[in-house]
């Protein structure tokens, strides 16, 4: 029986260590660690998500939603009906340094912690005063978006920029949510506006307070990456992402020799969402081994237990 959050429930057992060889492409993943629901900008809910990774044969996944973890409640309960299945408790937060983004995971935290509610309120609260203004900036360039419709796409959840995106397809300006990012809504896009947010090294410290394990997600774009993992590793960075779905083997190879070097665990995923765009990678066809999920949990800080929790064993044919 898998158990809920808090008294003594502490992921235990030894997770086996298979060794892995050659292209990570060319095996099948049964971890992921970064995974997005509607409670962010996932375009399937929690439940949805849980029953297609279990589809898909993964052992272990992460719900990473970006500044919220209301994904995590209902995620657990769809996860029930799972008995081979883990769903650890995760964040993705936002982050900017000079002329870049940087995000950055946290993985075991304490998802009940108040100060770390009070704070994603905030960060959420910003999104929508940033969505308005993405809107207004389109509406002087001709793009006519109704703030009520956007709103309406988002419902209960965080307005972000996908559900403008969406907006904007369903109005006919473009005809998928990447080519709104392309040109209009990304960093240096054309309808572009900032919101509140914090520096990396602040949102890592966020993730230790609470009893996580930080990760620099996505990290090949960034510009003198060993300076940055340098900075980061100073205010408690343990991990960064190696095995990620948008990267061909060679960054691959490349960021798995930085991770040994600067001793961070290798962490990954897909980074799902189900937009459905061309070449969007399913959750299984990138990850760590699962060797990966028993470091991350030798690091965290928690001695209580936070999410649903089960011994882990070395791969094996699904329930």
């Amino acid at each position: 029986m898998a158990k809920q959050p808090g008294g003594d429930a502490v992921l235990r057992g030894t997770v086996g260590k298979p060794k892995e060889q050659g292209n990570p492409r060319e095996r099948r993943a049964v971890v992921d660690l970064h995974l997005h629901t509607t409670e962010s900008d996932g375009r399937l809910t929690p439940q949805q998500l849980v029953e297609l990774v279990a589809r898909q044969g993964l052992r272990v996944v992460a719900i990473t939603d970006h500044d919220t973890t209301e994904g995590l409640g209902p995620a657990w309960e769809a996860a029930h009906a799972y008995p081979h299945l883990t769903v650890l408790p995760g964040i993705e937060l936002s982050t900017d340094i000079p002329g870049n983004e940087v995000h950055i995971l946290g993985y075991f935290i304490d998802h009940q912690d108040p100060g770390l509610q009070a704070m994603l309120e905030q960060f959420r609260d910003s999104r929508v005063g940033r969505a308005k203004e993405m809107v207004r900036r389109l509406g002087s360039l001709g793009i006519a978006v109704e703030w009520q419709r956007v709103q309406e796409i988002a419902g209960h959840r965080a307005i972000g920029r996908p559900h403008i995106a969406q907006a904007m397809v369903e109005k006919g300006y473009i005809s998928r949510p990447q080519e709104a990012f392309e040109k209009y809504l990304g960093r240096n896009g054309l309808a572009y506006a900032e919101r509140r947010k914090q520096t990396p090294e602040e949102a890592v410290q966020l993730v230790v307070q609470v009893g996580g394990v930080p990760v620099l997600a996505h990290p090949a774009h960034l510009n003198d990456l060993d300076r940055v993992i340098g900075e980061l590793q100073a205010a408690g960075l343990q991990g960064m992402e190696v095995y990620y779905a948008e990267y061909p083997p060679e960054t691959i190879q490349r960021l798995e020799k930085t991770a040994r070097r600067r001793g961070l665990v290798p962490c990954g995923g897909s980074d799902y969402h189900a937009f459905g765009t061309p070449g969007e990678a399913l959750p299984g066809e990138m990850g760590p081994p699962l060797e990966v999920v028993d470091r991350l949990r030798s690091l965290r800080r928690l001695e209580s237990g936070v999410g649903i929790t089960r011994p882990l064993a070395p791969p094996g044919p699904s329930p």
